[in-house]
């Protein structure tokens, strides 16, 4: 037997004992990692165990969304992904999806730059001017739409 399978059998031996002892309706969770190293992680926990519980005691213990961590980058990522996909109008995230609000954000905010963009070429062709307001606006269009 090896050294892992051993010790997961001494550490489910512990955490049956330890979860006989807990008050009805309690969970145990046992996180084990060795920084910078995520191969060697392992987490044993209860069956039916609510991750999401998990995570929330953890943050009332303390566990900060400033820290570092994979979790948040990828999470920050996808929001940032859907706010650029909702601006361009793509890739409506699937019915029920908590990324919709932010995809719903990224589209208010690229309907509001065409209205925008498009009050703005009306003024430009209205007045045709060449001073530098309406140079200033035609930047503003070309940057908008490129």
């Amino acid at each position: 037997m090896s050294a892992t399978q051993r010790f997961h059998e001494v550490a489910n031996d512990a955490l049956v004992m330890i979860s006989e002892q807990l008050w009805p309706g309690a969970k145990l969770c046992l996180a084990i990692y060795t920084e910078g190293e995520p191969g060697l992680d392992i987490v044993l926990k209860d069956q039916g165990i609510n991750l999401d519980e998990v995570l929330s005691t953890l943050r009332r213990a303390g566990l900060s969304i400033d820290g570092g961590n994979a979790y948040k980058r990828d999470l920050c990522d996808l929001i940032a992904g859907a706010l650029a996909l909702g601006k361009q109008n793509r890739n409506t995230p699937p019915e029920g999806h908590w990324a919709q609000r932010f995809w719903d954000i990224g589209r208010a905010e690229g309907e509001f730059q065409e209205e925008l963009v498009s009050a703005l070429k009306g003024v430009v062709k209205v007045a045709d001017r060449e001073t530098d307001e309406f140079d200033a606006a035609r930047s503003a269009i070309a940057k908008a739409t490129t």
